[in-house]
Order: structure tokens, then sequence, then C-alpha cells
């Protein structure tokens, strides 16, 4: 047995976080009843589940696409304003998979698309912080003291940003591309954070997402990962979940430890009940 939400992931209906947004607002039937609760399990095979009145069912071949984004479409399954879809891209028939993470309306570039849930939700959760590298043709030259900005964060309104690698490719007009490394994920990140340091973006494309490369992909065009890059990428994400597992293991040992030393204690290292996180 499995988790509703990764079930429903692993069946290309959407992302893990997505799946249970459709579970909580009761979206989803397990042998006929609505669920509504994320602890839920079924086995696959056995149980019938449906999304919004459709049975769905394992795919029998994940499927990994680079897509190489055009401006004017949206990187959802459909949208409410009748905007075109990236799906609209694919031929009739095709099976179905999702985008992975989302590039605004009018950006270019590198998105996968797949019915691997799973893969999916680990490449755009933030606490694996899988690097994505966009080329953004800014307004004006920025100086030092804006590209340091840009690197060590940038205050917006939804707090400040991680600390990003942003560098100079080159100045042509009077404008300079820049190429800027992120590892998080935030509503039209790139251009909020280069408008924050008075650099308007004028055009943006992604090229790198983790150790994938748009390469020469034409716009609009899209192609199936090779082996090898399918390989890479699900190395760096065994990586970075590792990393995530080990911290977790680091801070449940320093908290048992603390415990068992007793807070304020003379033997503990922090006498004065100071540690934690600042910031």
């Amino acid at each position: 047995m499995e988790r509703l939400q990764k079930f429903l992931a692993r069946c290309g209906v959407a992302s893990r976080r997505k799946a249970e947004e459709l579970i909580v607002n009761g979206l989803v039937t397990v042998n006929g009843e609505v669920v509504r609760e994320l602890g839920v399990k079924v086995t696959p095979g056995e149980d019938r589940v449906t999304v919004a009145g459709r049975v769905v069912r394992l795919e029998t071949e994940p499927i990994y696409l680079m897509m190489n984004k055009p401006q004017g479409y949206i990187t959802g399954n459909r949208d409410p304003q009748g905007r075109k879809t990236v799906l609209a891209l694919l031929p009739e028939g095709f099976p179905r998979v999702y985008p992975v993470g989302r590039l605004d309306y009018n950006t270019t570039g590198l998105l996968l698309l797949t019915n691997d849930g799973e893969l999916a939700y680990a490449l755009t959760h933030p606490k694996f912080q899988i690097k994505k590298v966009y080329q953004a043709l800014v307004r004006g030259i920025p100086d030092q003291t804006a590209l340091f900005r840009l690197r060590t964060g940038v205050v917006l309104a939804d707090g400040p940003t991680l600390p990003a690698e942003v560098a100079i490719i080159k100045v042509e007009a009077g404008n300079a591309i820049l190429s800027i490394g992120l590892r998080e994920g935030r509503k039209r990140q790139v251009r909020r954070m280069c408008a924050a340091v008075g650099h308007r973006v004028l055009t943006l494309e992604r090229v790198a997402m983790g150790p994938l490369r748009l390469g020469d992909l034409k716009v609009g065009h899209y192609r199936r990962l090779t082996a090898a890059e399918l390989k890479a990428v699900k190395d760096i994400v065994a990586q970075a979940r590792q990393a995530v597992e080990g911290g977790k293991g680091q801070g449940n040992a320093a908290g048992k430890k603390r415990r068992l030393l007793g807070a304020g204690s003379d033997q503990s290292p922090d006498p004065a009940g100071l540690s934690g996180r600042w910031d």
C-alpha cells in the first residue's frame, strides 16, 4: 500500500503537492468514497481511484521530455482565460504528462514534462534546492553594488531571496545579459529580483535545470531525455534527498543530546539556552 497523494503522482495526475490539494478539495474518490484526508493509503491494482470523475491508473512507461518553451504559452494543464498551454505543443493523443515547475507566460527556455510525479516533486520542492539557471537581458548594466545584492539576497515582498549565482555574460547596446542561478522558485522571481536592484528584465530564458542543458533545442520543439540525462537527473535528486535526510538526522541527534544533557545544566554546550536558528 502507498499514500494516496504518492499514488496520484506516480499516475501522472499531478505533482505530489498538487495531488494533496486535489485530495483536500474533495476531488478524489477511493472505491466510490470522497477522500479528504492526506493519510489515506491505497493498493494499486485493487482500489478504484478517480480524480474529478476520471479513473486514474499507473502508466506503464514513465515519460521524460525536455521542451524549449516559447513565449505566449502558460505551463499549466489548462487556463481559465483560454490562453494556450505548453501541452498544445505535443501531438494530439500524446500520453498524459505535465510540466515540472513553471515558466511564466513571456519566459522561454527549458521546461521538463513528465508523468513521474516523484521526480517532479523532488525537482521543484524548495527543500531540495535543485539549481535552475536563467539568462536575463536587463535594462542597463548592473554595477557591483547591484550584483552584490543579487548574489547575497534581495528583499522582496514575500521575504528575502536565497543567495544566487550571478554574472554578466555580455553587454550589448547599453544593456547586460546576466546568468542567474537560483535554488528556489518563487513566482516571477528573476524579474522581481532584477527590478528590485533597478534593472528591469527585457527577455528571460531558462537554460538549465540541475544537470540538464537546453543546448540547441529549437523554440517550440521537444525531445525525450537521453539515458545519460535521465541518470544524471536521478543521481542529483538522490543526492539532494540524502542531504535533506542527513540534515534531519543531525538535527534530531543534536536535539536528543540537548534533552539528555538537560537545558541549562552545567554540562550543556548552551547553558544560556541560546542555541537554535537566528534569522
